[in-house]
């Protein structure tokens, strides 16, 4: 798959089979429509376009609304839509001057100018243009125009979507990461840099990596204990994919809170992997969620953490002798 960080770099194409969306999560409802969009292409002779935007509309139009979180970052997004066939990813960046683009210019400048579209998967309901002003009626109105066709995404099909992404961000920020995951259709993760801490965990015998998340935007599941595998990085990485090598893949129980037994100030995110004992700091990992063991509690001491975390552990690995 090849990815486009701005519609300049795009070389416009003979038949161009497209479809427009945020698609944070790509999960059931998206993955229907994707292979729609792929196996029309291949079934046309054509090469399938998804164009997607950067940062999200809502946190343009409405900056003062810092509460949307993504399910997915834009580099999880081009890895999942990779492995799902996708031809060629536009990731175009979101500005108050993109979204005061007329319908009309959007549609020629960027559908037909720019991609080359000979065929538009689109939902009934998707909006577009200054104002949302552009709607499927004015795709179709300019078909003949333009010498594009119009493929519409059923009514069901786009509030399953709509639905998906609303119950999977409710499912994570209620740490029902295995609601989430059945959504998804694949383990929600979190990816980053091991970072120092201040290694209290491994004076109690349950060492742990701290994961840095630079993207902000990024939805981090409820405060708690959890299963999780995690990948470790064993090749260098392409120009597309953070993990183009296969990773060795360790069990482990995550934990994401303030750490209020030791008075803790700010929210960490860190892993106990088991079985483990080098010395990853600022190699990157990823941090694959499957269940949530308990929440996040202030314990007297040391000592009760230290037992407690002696039976989340033992939680843990019964989880996966279950699996």
């Amino acid at each position: 798959m090849k990815i486009y960080n701005q519609l300049s770099e795009f070389k416009k194409l003979e038949n161009a089979v497209v479809t427009i969306g945020t698609f944070d999560g790509i999960h059931f409802g998206h993955q229907k429509i994707i292979k729609r969009l792929c196996e029309l292409a291949k079934s046309t002779g054509g090469e399938s376009v998804l164009l997607t935007f950067f940062p999200h509309p809502r946190m343009i139009i409405d900056p003062e609304n810092q509460e949307l979180k993504m399910i997915n970052t834009v580099d999880e997004k081009a890895q999942i839509l990779a492995s799902l066939g996708v031809d060629h990813l536009i990731i175009t960046p979101f500005t108050r001057d993109f979204s005061n683009l007329s319908a009309d210019e959007y549609i020629k400048k960027i559908l037909v100018d720019t991609i080359g579209t000979k065929k538009i998967i689109i939902g009934y309901d998707h909006r577009f243009g200054k104002d949302r002003l552009g709607n499927i009626q004015t795709l179709v109105e300019n078909t003949d125009k333009y010498g594009y066709s119009v493929e519409e995404i059923p009514e069901q099909d786009i509030n399953d979507v709509a639905v998906s992404s609303t119950k999977i961000r409710k499912a994570l920020l209620d740490g029902d990461v295995a609601l989430a995951n059945d959504y998804l259709g694949y383990a929600f993760s979190i990816y980053g840099p091991v970072i120092k801490g201040d290694k209290i965990g491994r004076t109690i015998g349950f060492p742990t990596a701290n994961i840095f998340v630079p993207e902000t935007y990024k939805l981090i599941p409820s405060d708690g204990i959890y299963a999780v595998t995690v990948e470790l990085e064993t090749e260098a990485k392409s120009d597309d994919t953070d993990f183009n090598g296969k990773p060795s893949t360790f069990k482990g129980m995550a934990y994401i809170g303030q750490r209020p037994t030791i008075n803790g100030m700010t929210r960490n995110i860190e892993v106990n992997i088991f079985d483990f004992n080098r010395e990853i700091y600022g190699q990157n990992i990823k941090m694959n969620f499957l269940a949530f063991l308990r929440h996040d509690v202030k314990f007297t001491g040391l000592e009760a953490l230290t037992k407690q975390l002696q039976q989340d552990k033992a939680n843990t690995l019964a989880f996966f002798e279950g699996r």
